[in-house]
């Protein structure tokens, strides 16, 4: 289904066209009652776009004469970073208000681009899906995450060069991700015959090649991103059993960091498997869950949470022995 925001560029593009449009073919055009069409001509009035109401038997709506949308002047690179921040702030909305005027500003300046850009710039709209809120992202080159979009978009294999390898890849892109400031796209290599996700800032080129291809059914490109980093080969595999409820463990340990399995069937026990390059955060982080837990695997994590325990016990009593 068409968003709102959609249909009412929509309807400004038709009235663009010239002449005057009935209310009745205005709304056959976009889907839409004639009460929702009369919305968004207000819509349109309400970012100053002159729209003017034809009375009589012929009557409906036109644009007034002289006005035309100057074209907007930007770059793809900075075009993708204006839209990608008003798609963050849209996300990070908290009232009405805000929200209309992400909206509002989001139609002026798509209406402004030119239609080559709009389209590649509605691709990464449509098929980004995020695993978190709104950071600080690190984008990649604009023409590789513009290209990706739109072979993710399309299911269109894409070729790419990944990091300083020389050699070219075959891709079928499946999905486009942001995941904690970074962008990332997943799908099947075809040279290698196994499902791969690469960063997109470490693609130093991209083109999208002929042909089609089907993703697998009900595929979810967020929760493969995640479990990929979450059973990334790193050098200490841990082991907890941690009895808490999964909300309370994953306000510690999200879903890129940490893999759970239920082990009971009310919910409230755990089996935790962590992937660590290194331990000496997991003491500290572990006391912040505040639930009890038994580390399963490695010994030396036992040994570090005894350690910081001590310490703490340790500064306990050194501050009640100075209050006495």
């Amino acid at each position: 289904m068409a968003r709102p925001t959609s249909r009412v560029l929509t309807l400004l593009e038709l009235l663009q066209s010239g002449g005057t449009r009935t209310v009745a073919e205005l709304a056959d055009r976009l889907g839409v009652d004639e009460r929702t069409v009369r919305r968004y001509v207000q819509h349109l009035l309400e970012l100053d776009v002159p729209v003017e109401a034809v009375r009589g038997r012929y009557g409906g709506y036109r644009l007034a004469r002289g006005f035309r949308t100057a074209p907007l002047m930007l770059s793809d690179e900075e075009a993708l970073e204006v839209v990608l921040g008003l798609a963050a702030a849209r996300r990070a909305g908290s009232s009405t208000a805000s929200a209309t005027a992400n909206e509002t500003a989001f139609a002026k300046v798509r209406r402004l681009l030119p239609e080559r850009l709009v389209r590649r710039l509605d691709a990464v709209l449509e098929t980004a899906e995020y695993t978190d809120g709104p950071h600080e992202n690190a984008t990649p080159d604009a023409a590789v995450l513009l290209t990706v979009a739109e072979a993710v978009r399309e299911h269109r294999p894409v070729s790419l060069r990944y990091g300083e390898a020389p050699q070219r890849r075959s891709l079928h892109p499946y999905g486009l991700v942001s995941h904690a400031g970074r962008w990332y796209v997943t799908g099947l290599d075809v040279g290698r015959g196994e499902s791969r996700t690469f960063r997109l800032d470490r693609i130093t080129w991209a083109r999208s090649e002929a042909g089609t291809f089907r993703p697998p059914a009900g595929f979810d490109a967020a929760q493969h991103v995640l479990d990929g980093m979450a059973s990334a080969p790193y050098r200490h595999p841990v082991v907890l059993i941690v009895e808490a409820t999964e909300p309370e463990i994953r306000r510690r340990l999200p879903a890129s960091v940490a893999r759970l399995e239920p082990l009971t069937g009310d919910g409230r026990r755990f089996r935790v498997e962590i992937r660590a390059e290194r331990l000496d955060w997991l003491p500290a982080l572990l006391a912040q869950l505040d639930r009890p837990f038994v580390i399963e695997t490695p010994a030396e994590l036992r040994t570090l949470v005894a350690e910081l325990a001590a310490r703490l016990a340790q500064w306990a009593d050194a501050g009640s022995a100075t209050r006495t």
